[in-house]
């Protein structure tokens, strides 16, 4: 260390340095808020949705009005981008991005600027001799100094706090993966299920009017004294039934298009319109592999299996970390400071300006020798914490391989009761139409009509119900192996 008084002599040359180190300290601050300095922000997507595969479609999240009819890649697409759970996972990200930076950073110097600005007063009175009596008033004492402080040895303690930060970062990566996979499927189940009310509301509306044509029917041969008054009134309770069943259905109707509406992040009363149900769409061999295949792919593949080992590859780094922190530290300290505190030569003299400069450089080692045993319990609960995320992989992995094959056998009952409703809608139909002629001639039953009728009905749901099972099914298998994206939507719609 080196020090050197210079009276009052002018102090430009130490005050240009401490200005200068001021003035970079500012403009690294101010560049820290500007910008990404140590490239820490690259794993954060442009959207809430952007990271979904990839797709293009969903990089920019600004949409005009509402499409109608709206289709479904429309609707994941704005449920992806608004829905408070996607934002809430690309927020996590963001975090972990910045505790990324915050790891890189301490690799770095650690410069501190200190300006002191005072205005000093002194007053000195001795005891018997008045005639050494002073004051002396200073306008403004100024003191100025920038430091530096640069950790060059941590025994790996910045290397497994960063290894860390990576770690969680990869989590919340998956994790944000993992939530979009979750409300695309949520959406699409939510869509197909306003779709298919709405083909049931349709579907009952039908069966209020073919009630009502029986009703006509029973009446007139009431009225031609060819049937009894119980064949009117059968029918009449049929009718009001139908009656029950369409209100009733377009209540489901109207509560799956405020899903669907929520799900988008819109008020569940705005306007939605949606396409009908239509059969353009046949069950295919998408997913030819087998179940076992398939969970095998989900347990190496699914985000939240990639969520858990990024948790675990954290935990083990947080080991190291907190091992490390007990260890030594070898920094590199430098100082510069510059003051005008006024001095005096001796006692009775009044003080008289000065301007003061000191620096040094050095190395500082530091060495934690004892702390009260605190870091072997802060190894112990950071080891702890390692085995029970390892546990959670376990159970990750066992989660995923259940959702899948759950899933895998909707699917297959699924496409098999395509199959099987056109043959039930095409009896039903049949069948249908045979009593109708039946009853018309006075051969049939009121009964036997509306047996045929109520067949019918249901017959015409489970059609609907079939095909919204299959297009819903194949979204939620493909989001259990964690492959949901767009090119699923475009697929199957």
């Amino acid at each position: 260390m080196n020090g050197n008084r210079l009276g009052s002599m002018p102090a430009r040359q130490p005050r240009a340095v401490v200005c200068l180190g001021w003035a970079a300290l500012l403009f690294v601050a101010q560049s820290a808020f500007a910008f990404d300095p140590l490239f820490a922000q690259g794993a954060i997507s442009a959207t809430p949705a952007s990271s979904m595969n990839g797709d293009a479609a969903l990089g920019s999240c600004e949409f005009d009005a509402m499409h109608s009819p709206l289709r479904l890649q429309e609707a994941v697409e704005r449920a992806l981008c608004r829905n408070p759970k996607t934002r809430e996972a690309w927020a996590d990200v963001k975090a972990a991005a910045a505790a990324v930076g915050k790891g890189r950073a301490a690799y770095l110097p650690q410069i501190t600027g200190n300006w002191q600005g005072t205005r000093d007063e002194t007053k000195e009175g001795i005891s018997g001799f008045p005639q050494f009596d002073s004051t002396y008033r200073n306008s403004v004492l100024r003191n100025e100094s920038v430091s530096l402080s640069w950790v060059l040895y941590d025994f790996g303690g910045r290397k497994a706090a960063l290894a860390n930060a990576r770690a969680l970062l990869a989590a919340a990566r998956a994790t944000e993966h993992a939530a979009l996979q979750s409300v695309f499927a949520t959406v699409a189940k939510d869509y197909y299920a306003a779709q298919g009310e709405q083909g049931a509301f349709a579907a009952a509306k039908e069966v209020e009017q073919t009630a009502a044509d029986s009703l006509k029917a029973a009446t007139a041969r009431v009225e031609d004294g060819v049937a009894p008054i119980t064949d009117q009134l059968q029918a009449q309770t049929s009718w009001a039934n139908a009656v029950l069943e369409r209100t009733k259905a377009e209540r489901d109707w109207k509560t799956a298009l405020g899903t669907l509406a929520v799900d988008m992040d819109v008020e569940p009363y705005a306007p939605v319109i949606l396409p009908d149900v239509a059969d353009g769409v046949a069950p295919n061999s998408e997913f030819d592999e087998s179940v076992s295949d398939l969970i095998d792919d989900a347990k190496r593949f699914h985000p939240s299996v990639t969520a858990a080992e990024a948790q675990l590859e954290a935990a083990q780094a947080k080991v190291r970390q907190t091992r490390a922190e007990g260890m030594p530290t070898v920094s590199f300290v430098a100082k510069y400071s510059w003051n005008n505190q006024p001095t005096t030569l001796e006692i009775g003299v009044p003080q008289t300006p000065a301007a003061t400069r000191e620096w040094y450089l050095g190395i500082q080692v530091s060495i934690p020798i004892f702390e009260g045993f605190g870091r072997t319990y802060e190894i112990h609960r950071a080891e702890a914490e390692a085995e029970k995320e390892r546990d959670v992989l376990d159970e990750a992995r066992q989660q995923v391989g259940l959702d899948v094959w759950t899933s895998y056998q909707a699917l297959q009952a699924a496409g098999k009761n395509v199959t099987n409703s056109a043959t039930l809608l095409d009896v039903a139909q049949k069948s249908h139409a045979a009593a109708q002629r039946r009853y018309q001639i006075g051969v049939g039953s009121i009964l036997e009509l509306l047996n045929a009728q109520s067949s019918l009905a249901e017959a015409k749901r489970q059609r609907i119900q079939a095909w919204t099972d299959w297009r819903s099914e194949r979204l939620q298998l493909a989001a259990k192996l964690g492959r949901l994206g767009m090119g699923d939507v475009l697929r199957g719609r």
